[in-house]
Formats: structure tokens, sequence, C-alpha cells
């Protein structure tokens, strides 16, 4: 059975449930999250998506991110998803969300009310490679300079998060 997403208002006010690929081909907006890990030197550990995924394939994001599902808090999901893609789980903190819209070249958009987490992580990850490519850590300030001279190797949210939550993400 595909995956189903949870619709919301803007307001993130649950409305229904949706499976995935019809949301993303609809352009219904949905909860989503977006995970930032730290470690303490202050470097972001950076994902690249595998290159199967159904869109923005190969392009550098976020630790991780994904869909809640229905009845399951956002750090849980954080957390679950972590695990799954990155092998590894440790404390979040919802810092903030926002909705975006993006679409992309093959037909899908994503409408999304994204929440934005953060944790802190020493160790490295244990990719899936059936979800992540590659991955890194870097300082924050020099990914930062790299989204903005070149956004086209980045993910949509990953961008917009970077151009407007950096000071949120930058604790250190």
């Amino acid at each position: 059975m595909e995956e189903q997403v949870v619709l919301v208002d803007e307001k993130d006010n649950p409305i229904g449930l949706m499976p995935k690929m019809e949301a993303h081909e609809r352009a219904v907006l949905h909860r989503a999250f977006s995970v930032f890990i730290l470690n303490g030197k202050g470097e972001l550990m950076l994902q690249q998506r595998a290159n199967n995924k159904y869109h923005s394939p190969g392009l550098w994001t976020n630790t991780c991110c994904s869909h809640q599902r229905d009845g399951e808090s956002n750090i849980d999901a954080g957390q679950r998803r972590l695990h799954e893609e990155m092998g590894f789980t440790t404390e979040l903190t919802e810092l903030t969300s926002f909705i975006y819209k993006a679409s992309f070249d093959n037909g899908l958009t994503e409408h999304e009310f994204d929440h934005i987490m953060l944790g802190r992580y020493e160790d490295n990850p244990v990719i899936n490679p059936d979800e992540v490519a590659a991955w890194k850590w870097m300082p924050l300030a020099e990914v930062k300079k790299d989204v903005e001279a070149n956004p086209k190797n980045y993910t949509v949210w990953f961008v917009i998060i970077f151009a407007k939550f950096y000071d949120h993400l930058n604790i250190n």
C-alpha cells in the first residue's frame, strides 16, 4: 500500500489523508519535516539524495526529510526517518515551520507545511543506499556560501531553509 501523507490547512490542522504520489501530482498542502543534525564543531551532516528518488535525485540536502504518518508526532516522525535513512537516532528539537510550494520537471509539486528539527550527533551515520547516495559534515557557514553560489546542487526546500532560517540553525 502506498504511503499516505497528512493533508493540512495553512495552520497545520489535519484535514485528511492522501496517497503520497497523488498529493505531489495534485500539489495539495501536506505535512512534512526536515531534520538538521549538527556536531560539536558546528558542522552540518548533509546527505546527497539517492539517484532513484522520485524528485531531486542526486541533490544535496539536510540530514533527512520526509512526511509524518497519521497520528505521528513531528519528533517521532523525524526520529523514525533519521533511523531509516541515516542509521541512527538522537534527540530532536522542533525549531520552526513554514509553507513552501515548488514544481519539478517531472510534473510533481511539493506543497508542504515543513517542520524544521535540530539534533546533535558526533559519529558517522550508516546510510541506507536506497535513500542516500553520500553524506558529509560541512561547517554551516560554508554550506551557506555554497548554497548561495550553487543553489542548483541543493534541494529547493534546503535552499529556502538556508535563506530564511539560517540564524535558527546557527546556534553554536
